[in-house]
């Protein structure tokens, strides 16, 4: 999902800070094998909007009253634990191509396709454990709590492959799914940031419950976006869920509402008009307007739940960053 005009982006010396970023993710992936350092800054060199860390960032600033603060709450402990964060991210993209057979990733080619499932595999490894190795430096609640994040993206992953193509598949378990597979990366980034920060225990929590509310709307809206928007929007195939058999909150309620005309479509592969023609009877619902409402209560409660703060400049820039979500959906929607 393409974020070009973020409120995120305007962070006070936010251009630094996210050089400093891209500098330790370049000093993280070395290795002394070289194709492991390859295949490991692979999808690092391919670039990415490094939201993960920037919510790192954001996060560690939201006690600062000024600019001038903010900017300088961004410490290189900051700038380290949101590197963390983000080869997690990266390192479960390597897994998630494997599974997918994504043959590319961030506008590259994937790391599977380049080098073969069994290499994506230990590069994915590779950036899990350098993550890890960057989370003890930071301390045991950081490592710990980083440890516990992967274990979650593991299980939020099965839950969504237990219910590959059922259309029975429930709201419920779509809902565990996103929770351990998105908000809880989002959760982390934001309490990262507030421990290293120094932030008091309560404001910790509170960043981490925006975090996940981020999350959850950002996967809601990624999930009507995969319905509504065209490739060229996405940055990836359009339709790819209900491709693959994952039946995502807008074709959930489609079928609640009764469209029933989508089950022919579901429970099988599908692509080409079968797969254009389950997207325009999901569009046709009223699945796609519900999900949106969805995704706008997570957004709602994400910026509820970051009132406590004032208005400062990193919350002003996170909640900004939550209500952009609906911006960037209405805007491909209209």
């Amino acid at each position: 999902m393409v974020l070009p005009t973020s409120p995120l982006l305007q962070l006070p010396g936010i251009d630094r800070h996210r050089a400093r970023i891209e500098d330790a993710l370049v000093a993280a992936v070395t290795a002394e094998e070289a194709l492991m350092a390859q295949m490991g800054g692979h999808l690092v060199h391919a670039g990415g909007k490094r939201q993960r860390p920037l919510f790192t960032v954001a996060a560690a600033a939201t006690a600062a009253g000024t600019p001038e603060e903010a900017d300088a709450a961004v410490t290189d402990d900051v700038i380290l634990g949101g590197v963390s964060v983000e080869l997690v991210q990266v390192g479960s993209l390597c897994h998630d191509d494997v599974i997918d057979e994504a043959p590319t990733r961030r506008g590259a080619e994937s790391v599977n396709a380049r080098w073969g499932n069994l290499k994506a595999i230990l590069a994915g490894d590779f950036l899990l454990a350098k993550a890890s190795e960057i989370a003890a430096g930071l301390g045991t609640e950081v490592a710990g709590l980083l440890a516990a994040t992967i274990a979650r993206l593991c299980e939020g992953e099965v839950h969504e492959l237990r219910t590959a193509y059922d259309p029975a598949r429930t709201e419920t378990q779509y809902l565990a799914a996103i929770e351990g597979k998105t908000a809880a990366l989002f959760a982390t980034a934001c309490r990262v940031g507030g421990i290293v920060g120094g932030l008091p225990r309560p404001d910790i929590d509170r960043l981490t419950a925006f975090g996940r509310h981020y999350g959850m709307a950002f996967q809601v809206v990624d999930d009507v976006l995969d319905v509504v928007a065209d490739e060229a929007t996405l940055g990836k195939p359009a339709g790819h869920d209900i491709a693959e058999g994952i039946y995502n909150l807008p074709v959930l309620r489609a079928l609640q509402s009764g469209a029933d005309d989508l089950l022919p479509y579901l429970g099988r592969p599908v692509d080409g008009a079968d797969l254009e023609t389950a997207r325009e009877i999901v569009r046709a619902s009223v699945g796609v307007q519900q999900s949106v409402d969805v995704a706008r209560s997570y957004v709602d409660q994400a910026i509820e739940v970051l009132a406590p703060f004032g208005e400062r400049p990193a919350t002003t820039a996170l909640a900004g960053a939550a209500a952009h979500l609906l911006v960037d959906l209405e805007a491909v929607r209209s």
